[in-house]
């Protein structure tokens, strides 16, 4: 239930930042506090259907992309992040952990 847990906030986070969201805005938009979006992100609570239907909301996401990197029919494409999904899948947990740092040393550029 953890990795479910960290999963979905790590695809919450995911969606809040390439929403442009910061936790606050995100807390407002959703009706929610602050707390509890940094303890969803972070995996250290679950989140029960009313707040999942509120966070997809806040978000506009369908509430099945909080529990997959997969589009739902009928949602916005994504085809290059399921490409890159399917990409890593098929990877070593030790190739992983290189792509893993390689991300981070990218994204701090920006």
């Amino acid at each position: 239930m953890d990795n479910l847990q960290r999963r979905f906030g790590q695809l919450v986070a995911a969606h809040r930042k390439r929403a442009g969201l910061t936790q606050d805005a995100l807390a407002a938009k959703a009706g929610l506090s602050v707390d509890m979006i940094s303890r969803v992100e972070t995996g250290a609570t679950g989140a029960r259907f009313p707040t999942i239907s509120k966070l997809s909301e806040a978000l506009e996401v369908d509430p099945a992309e909080l529990f997959s990197p997969e589009v739902p029919s009928g949602a916005k494409d994504r085809a290059v992040l399921s490409g890159v999904v399917s990409r890593l899948a098929g990877l070593s947990d030790r190739d992983l952990g290189w792509v893993t740092q390689l991300l981070d040393v990218a994204l701090r550029r920006r």
